[in-house]
């Protein structure tokens, strides 16, 4: 990153211009947020130029073309928590999938990414041609990757909590019976319903199941209750949890993993096929 000097009066207007930011709370702002909370000594037409020269500089970051994140090196600057930047970057978006799960405590993986969930579409720069693609379209910023992953606004609003990161930061983020429903919504995006097994295995006791079965009749899809329904099943869950989902008509048979070839073992209980030991497509 380039840290050339950005001139005295840039440096002391920087300084000022940031320590009015982080008084009003707006750690993560745009350009039109910085003319307005400028000091009076800085004249508005040089906060663009300004702005740019910090970003330039390292003293804060570009998240996009208008929105910045100050950083620690400043004066009552601080850095931004990557959850923090995810639902900045995107509104309304929140925190979900791996980087919920990992929250949660229910996997020890270290996310690479931070994904979060929203309604609106994403274009990503690697979308637009303007950053070569090596992978998954991902918003880079700060050194980290975004992912976003676009959901129908009724799958958006279901099991959404905020929760604070630290005395300045609070987020959105699906709360731990509607990450775990996730995992059998798209388990593609954890690498296939063998996570969701894993999790009901281990973590069962510390989710509260019937929130878990009233969050998958919400959602809508026969085959996402049919597919937890199967999995609660086999790892213990009760009669008394597992009836509503039951009660559920199916017309067809689902894939317990869609990842993989629809082969395997049939079960016209819950009108699941185990596929889970077949190849992957």
């Amino acid at each position: 990153m380039d840290e050339r000097p950005i001139g005295e009066y840039g440096l002391s207007a920087g300084i000022a211009l940031a320590g009015s930011l982080a008084d009003a709370g707006r750690y993560v702002f745009t350009a039109d947020d910085a003319v307005e909370l400028r000091p009076a000594d800085v004249r508005a037409e040089t906060v663009a130029r300004l702005l740019k020269s910090l970003a330039d500089a390292g003293w804060i970051i570009r998240l996009r073309r208008g929105l910045y994140a100050g950083t620690g090196r400043l004066p009552g600057g601080v850095d931004v928590p990557p959850f923090a930047t995810a639902t900045s970057l995107v509104k309304p978006s929140a925190i979900a999938h791996l980087s919920a799960l990992a929250h949660h405590g229910l996997t020890d993986q270290i996310p690479l990414s931070t994904t979060a969930i929203t309604i609106r579409k994403v274009v990503t720069p690697s979308m637009r041609g303007l950053r070569p693609l090596d992978g998954p379209h991902v918003w880079h910023a700060g050194g980290l990757d975004f992912r976003y992953v676009v959901v129908v606004p009724s799958h958006f609003d279901l099991g959404l909590e905020t929760i604070w990161l630290d005395e300045r930061f609070r987020v959105p983020i699906t709360d731990r019976e509607r990450t775990v429903l996730d995992l059998f919504a798209l388990p593609r995006l954890f690498g296939g319903v063998g996570e969701g097994l894993r999790v009901l295995e281990q973590f069962r006791e510390g989710i509260d199941l019937a929130k878990l079965v009233a969050y998958a009749l919400r959602y809508g899809s026969v085959a996402v209750g049919k597919r937890l329904g199967w999995t609660l099943e086999a790892t213990g869950a009760g009669p008394a949890v597992l009836a509503p989902l039951r009660e559920l008509r199916a017309s067809s048979y689902s894939s317990l993993d869609p990842g993989r070839i629809r082969r395997g073992r049939y079960d016209r209980r819950w009108m699941i096929i185990d596929n889970r030991a077949e190849d992957r497509v």
